[in-house]
């Protein structure tokens, strides 16, 4: 993996914060923990698109098992690339 220097300026109150939590030993540099919060909020927004996946799943209202009908209706594609779940 390459890593790029970026440059950005914060508030003395953040600046202090990213140093005391550095200097507590949590992480060994400031840019550990800088990639630290980039990593959680990269978590936090694949959570987020998932939940809203999930939710709109259940909003398309309810489904019925897969027979083997409709494998044969749907020849293209392995059933484990399928939903094992049809929408009505």
């Amino acid at each position: 993996m390459s890593c790029q220097t970026m440059s950005f300026a914060l508030p003395e109150s953040m600046r202090e914060y990213l140093y005391n939590r550095v200097s507590a030993g949590n992480y060994g540099n400031t840019s550990e923990y800088i990639r630290d919060l980039v990593r959680r909020d990269q978590e936090d927004q694949a959570k987020n698109r998932l939940r809203d996946l999930i939710e709109e799943g259940l909003a398309s209202g309810s489904g019925r098992r897969r027979t083997k009908a409709d494998e044969d209706h749907h020849p293209h594609g392995s059933s484990s690339t399928r939903p094992s779940v049809l929408r009505s």
